[in-house]
Order: C-alpha cells, then structure tokens, then sequence
C-alpha cells in the first residue's frame, strides 16, 4: 500500500505511454512516402507532368538538393545532420511520450525525417549528398504555384502543425497539462 493509499488520496492514474501510436504512424508514412517515391520515379523519369483533379495537382518529378521551399540548395550535408539530430531526439522523448496528439505528431515528423534522410543518405549524386524525390504540385505544374513536395514533407508539415496546437492547448508530451488554468482545474484549486 503507498502512502498516498495509506492517507486516504488517491493519486491519479499515469496514462499509458504512446509509444506504439508514434511507431505505428512513422512505419505507415515512412512506407507511404517510400513506396510513392520509388512509384513516382519508376514513371515519371523523363515524362511530363501528369494533370490530376482538373489540374488541381500534377505529378511532377523533381529532385531537391535543398530543404523545403527549395532553401539551402548547397547545405545537403547539413540537412542530413539536422534530420539525424531530429531522428535522436524523438526517440530520445518515446519513453516519457503520455499524450496521444504528442505521438500522432511525433510519429509523422519522425516518418518525414526518415523519409527524406532516406533520400540523401542513398540517392544521387552520394551520402550526404543526395537529392530528395518531390512530386506533388498543386494548382499548376513545376511548382508555378506552390513548392513541389512529398508525402514525407507532408508528414512533417501535418505533425509539426499538430505540434504547435497542441503546445498552444497546454498539452505536454509527457500528458502533463501547461496552462495555468487548466492545473488549477485538474487538481481543484
């Protein structure tokens, strides 16, 4: 018997860890993303844009050298290294991960980090080198309109927005709430 049974408090149930929720969605994205690239690639090589949804999205094949919105075309190596620093630290959360929007989030940054370290750790021109596949364009081709992305850059996008939401709800990764409000709610002060 604790000592919090002993003094008649019960003390409040530790919400399961959500360790197979961010697994879970890192293996489907990163499969996803995976398979698309190796689809889009297999096709697309050398072809024109293929015109989808009346021209609402195009399948562009283009290889990116650089990070998102084609920036930082000459700093592969350092995007690698920021991608493997992302990598570490999400596994580094997994055994104090409690809140399952954390995980859901987690887990789609965690794919699209693997996804596109996939691509510059063995694709063209080398290790540290290689160029990411990006194949979605929207409202036009060649990314006339908006950049040319993938299902990884999606997750990314997607898992950091939930992120972000959740940061702003006052939810912690570890379940705990931040607000000060929402404390003082939940222990009845």
């Amino acid at each position: 018997m604790s000592s919090e049974e002993r003094d008649g408090v019960s003390a409040a149930p530790v919400p399961p860890r959500r360790a197979a929720l961010l697994v879970g969605t890192a293996v489907v994205v990163y499969a996803l993303d995976l398979v698309t690239k190796i689809l889009v690639t297999a096709n697309l090589e050398g072809e024109p844009p293929v015109r989808l949804l009346g021209g609402l999205v195009y399948l562009d094949l283009i290889r990116n050298p650089g990070a998102a919105f084609s920036m930082a075309t000459g700093m592969t190596w350092l995007l690698t290294l920021v991608a493997i620093g992302v990598v570490v630290a999400i596994v580094w959360v997994i055994p104090k991960l409690r809140s399952p929007g954390w995980a859901l989030g987690l887990g789609l940054v965690l794919a699209g980090a693997l996804g596109n370290l996939t691509d510059r750790l063995f694709r063209a021109p080398g290790a540290f080198q290689g160029h990411v596949v990006d194949f979605v364009s929207v409202f036009g081709p060649n990314g006339e309109y908006f950049p040319v992305f993938n299902v990884a850059d999606s997750g990314i996008s997607v898992g950091g927005v939930l992120i972000v939401l959740m940061a702003l709800l006052g939810r912690d990764y570890d379940g705990s709430l931040t607000t000060k409000s929402e404390k003082k709610a939940a222990t009845g002060e």
